[in-house]
């Protein structure tokens, strides 16, 4: 289980941790599920493994849930360790450029643009909860 606080690790930490994709989803799947599992169709609390890493499966309907479902990565079409290194630049350095970022990462300067807005909207509501606390990755991966 991937236990750290992400505000707290330098860049190269960052990109060591994030490596693959398996480790994101499964830094996922630890902070959507830290309450334990409830379905979202029947409410039930058990479940099994899902075919898709890091997915769980309802024991009663068998509704299957992958550990992106309800975060700010639901619906992101490209790789999980772009999405979370640029997640990680937004909520520590907001200094790379949708342009930055797309050289960096090898992706489209709209992709990058489109997914730093999505982050910042959600800092932005946070924020407006607390405005005096600077939002933290941790805080945003998922969606209340």
């Amino acid at each position: 289980m991937l236990d750290l606080h992400l505000d707290s690790i330098s860049e190269l930490e960052f990109n060591q941790t994030f490596n693959t994709e398996e480790k994101c989803l499964e830094y996922l799947a630890q902070k959507k599920w830290t309450n334990g599992f409830v379905c979202r169709k029947c409410n039930n609390t058990n479940y099994c493994i899902g075919k898709s890493s890091f997915s769980r499966r309802c024991t009663r309907c068998k509704h299957e849930e992958s550990a992106r479902v309800d975060t700010i990565f639901e619906g992101c079409r490209f790789d999980l360790t772009k999405a979370f290194y640029i997640a990680y630049t937004v909520c520590h350095t907001k200094g790379d450029s949708s342009h930055e970022l797309s050289r960096k990462l090898n992706l489209r300067q709209m992709t990058c643009w489109t997914f730093k807005k999505k982050l910042s909207e959600c800092i932005k509501e946070r924020q407006d909860i607390s405005p005096d606390i600077k939002v933290k990755l941790e805080e945003i991966v998922l969606r209340k």
